[in-house]
């Protein structure tokens, strides 16, 4: 069963515009999951200018499904999901002051940097995932860093899906593809929606989980949280 974590980013983006607790990040994780979401992710940034480091470690303690946390591994990233042990951690190369994530690890680059910061998170017990783009000679030297995993960065997809949905995902499933040969998971995310979802993860093989953010909630702006939550959970049921 593909899993659906959903990236709460933009509910605590609403809040932070006017302040306050409104809405409540950590009632509407509870809310989403009692809706259907096997997961939660967050990607806290060293601004906080969505997901703030007391959301964090208020979250732990309401996750009943898996955590997810996302993020540059800066020496306070670390130190934070060393503390809190979410489930998983999933490693971006985002600059500070990305507006989103741009672009997947060079892990033949930065393979030694990522192997020191994979081994900390294993010795606490947490899943790996490292964020890449659908090349099959970067699956290979993710696999040497020790990852439990990648997570596919997936706009190109969902750019070029409207027309020519076969083209769009075909490095998606040799990248895939190359993960599974080399034993490692595969997650997805970044620009996935209920337009696209079904068609990528019954394409993809050893799909295990999407992370689902900025559509999943914009959608829920017309169709209501729980019916969208139902609504991509279904999506992927398709596949």
């Amino acid at each position: 069963m593909k899993k659906l974590s959903v990236n709460i980013n933009k509910i605590a983006t609403l809040r932070n515009a006017r302040g306050g607790h409104i809405p409540d990040v950590v009632e509407a994780a509870v809310a989403i999951q009692r809706f259907g979401a096997d997961g939660i992710t967050v990607h806290p940034r060293p601004d906080e200018r969505h997901i703030r480091r007391s959301d964090v470690y208020a979250l732990k303690n309401v996750v009943f499904s898996e955590f997810n946390v996302e993020g540059y591994p800066s020496p306070d990233f670390l130190d934070l999901v060393l503390e809190v042990r979410p489930e998983q951690v999933t490693l971006v190369p985002d600059p500070p002051e990305a507006i989103t994530s741009s672009a997947g690890w060079d892990c033949i680059r930065y393979g030694d940097f990522l192997r020191a910061i994979i081994s900390r998170l294993k010795e606490g017990g947490i899943r790996t995932s490292i964020f890449l783009e659908p090349d099959a000679s970067q699956v290979a030297a993710a696999q040497a860093t020790g990852t439990d995993r990648i997570e596919l960065y997936t706009e190109s997809y969902a750019v070029g899906y409207p027309n020519d949905p076969e083209g769009a995902i075909a490095p998606f499933i040799a990248a895939a593809r190359a993960a599974g040969a080399a034993g490692l998971g595969v997650n997805a995310g970044h620009d996935l929606s209920a337009t696209n979802l079904a068609w990528f993860a019954s394409h993809i093989p050893n799909l295990l989980e999407v992370s689902i953010g900025h559509a999943l909630i914009s959608d829920a702006l017309y169709w209501g949280l729980e019916n969208t939550v139902a609504i991509y959970k279904r999506e992927l049921l398709r596949s």
